[in-house]
């Protein structure tokens, strides 16, 4: 299993994701896509994939990155 997809898991089964809208959690499930696509380095494609994403479902990318955050802070145990 790569460092990836284990992130996946225990995203999708975080409280963060869990409180999301359903379409945030399809922005969300579509970075994940984007990245696993795209050659190159992470954060470059994280970028840009938050980008594409955010255009797409018309929403924010700021949303996107604050979701992130948050999901960074639970799993890290800092919230």
């Amino acid at each position: 299993m790569t460092m990836l997809n284990n992130l996946k898991t225990e995203t999708f089964n975080s409280k963060a994701y869990k409180n999301l809208s359903p379409v945030m959690k399809e922005a969300i499930n579509d970075v994940y896509k984007l990245i696993e696509k795209e050659s190159g380095y992470i954060v470059t494609k994280f970028d840009r994939a938050i980008e594409e994403v955010a255009k797409f479902h018309n929403i924010s990318i700021k949303s996107i990155e604050e979701y992130f955050d948050r999901e960074l802070e639970e799993q890290l145990g800092e919230k």
